[in-house]
Order: C-alpha cells, then structure tokens, then sequence
C-alpha cells in the first residue's frame, strides 16, 4: 500500500481526492471529458489490468465542481479470475489517499418489470451471491473492524441527495436492491424468476465487493446502476455484453449530468 501510495503521489505532485468514482462499463465517458491527469492500471504498483471491454482501465485525477475527483476508468471483476482481495485493492488505496465518499457505477440487468432499459437505478441495499467476500483472511486494524455494520452501506443521506439533483435535471431514477452474481455467464430464466422473489430489482457481477470494503473502511457509499435491459428480456431473447454497452450509450448524457450535479451538491 505504502508503494502504491508513493508511486501514485509522485506522480500527481500529491494530488489529493477527496470523491471517488468507480466508472462502469459504458460510462468512462465522464473521464475522458475530466481529466487533469491519467495512470494506466498497468503503470501503477500492485494495481491489476482490465481486460473487459469498454473498461479503458486508468486511475484519472481532475477537479470537478470546484472537488478534487479521482475516477476509476474501468474496473476488475471476480469473473476474470482475480482474488477479491486484489478487486478492491483500489478502494483501499482511495481511502489512504483522503477519498471520504465513493460513487459507485455499474451496467446491470432489470429483475424488476417496471425497469426499462437506460434507467438509472439509485442503489438502496445489495445481495451479495458471489460466494465469496472480500474481508476473508487477516482483518487489518488500520481501515476498519473485523466485523463491520452493514446497515447502511449505500448512505441515506447520498441517496436523497441523489434523488435532488435528479428532480433538479428533470431526470426520472428507480431505486432498487442490486443482486451480484460472480459471473460472467448472464442469468437464465428461471434465476432472474429466483432474484425477483427473493428482492433483487437489478443483477449485476460488480459493485458489492468494493461496497463492502468501502463501508468496512468507513466512505460513504453512492451506488447507481444503469439498466441495460426490460426485465421481459431476461425470459425471452438474447443478451449480450455489445447490448450492455448500447445502453449504457443511450444513458449516458443524463448519467453524465446526474453525477456532475452529485458532485457539486456534496
């Protein structure tokens, strides 16, 4: 951590974040627009490469709003192979850089029939069916308890204020649970049918594993998904990853707007 530390200040003359965001599939767009200066994955100490596409996978430091913002261009995923551990390295090195609050993005699936696709879907709560946790091994005292609360990790106040600058825009948000799955297969019929009744409203194979070590590490947490597909599409015709983008494009003038009025209001 020390290494990557160093390494990342060296070379942003200690640049110092106080949000970060977390740019899913589709929606690095924000950081191609804003962009002070930019650390490939593969350039920085102990940090893994992105191999999905639509991830250009690149730490970007700008101000924003008068905020100093660092932006995660991209992320790694279980499904690529990677430890939990090493997936949410990055939001342990936000936090030892001075990030205070996390915004989470993500391309996921609608479970719930009243979603359509390019919705945006303030996260309330999530489903953790990866099988797995990142806070397995060794707890280390200096980011947080061995046990940590999870009854508020997506924070009330962060989602209210969402729902504000949303109305603000004239921009219409769901809110819902996110359920992940470990992927990288999509769900089959008869899983999205299971998700629907046990209270999940998107799926996704992202998101919960930083969310856990971001609420371990005490930032506060916003998550919004963008909704790639009609719950009716998961019981009847084919997804695609080339899908998940298209709607991530159609969405992301108004994904764009909402996080840059989130960021002024924080």
């Amino acid at each position: 951590m020390k290494k990557t530390v160093e390494f990342i200040n060296e070379k942003t003359n200690n640049f110092k974040p106080e949000i970060g965001i977390i740019l899913g599939s589709g929606l690095g767009e924000l950081a191609d627009e804003y962009c002070d200066y930019a650390l490939p994955y593969i350039e920085i100490p102990d940090f893994i490469k992105s191999t999905v596409q639509g991830h250009k996978g690149r730490l970007v430091f700008a101000e924003i709003e008068n905020k100093q913002v660092l932006m995660m261009q991209g992320r790694n995923h279980f499904y690529e192979g990677h430890s939990m551990q090493e997936i949410t390295y990055p939001v342990k090195v936000m936090k030892a850089l001075g990030v205070k609050t996390l915004i989470l993005t993500n391309a996921a699936g609608a479970v719930n029939e009243n979603f359509k696709p390019a919705d945006l879907m303030l996260i309330t709560d999530h489903i953790n069916n990866m099988c797995s946790n990142p806070l397995i091994g060794p707890n280390d005292e200096t980011f947080g308890e061995r046990f940590p609360d999870m009854t508020e990790v997506y924070k009330k106040s962060l989602i209210e204020l969402a729902e504000k600058c949303a109305e603000t825009l004239g921009i219409d948000v769901q809110k819902g649970v996110y359920w992940a799955n470990s992927g990288p297969s999509y769900e089959t019929p008869a899983e999205i049918k299971m998700i629907r009744l046990l209270g999940g409203d998107a799926v996704g194979m992202s998101t919960v594993p930083e969310a856990i070590i971001a609420n371990y590490c005490g930032l506060d947490v916003l998550g919004i998904s963008c909704i790639t597909n009609a719950a009716s599409s998961a019981t009847s015709g084919k997804l695609s990853h080339e899908e998940v983008i298209e709607a991530a494009n159609t969405a992301k003038i108004k994904f764009k707007s909402l996080i840059l009025e989130i960021i002024k209001n924080i």
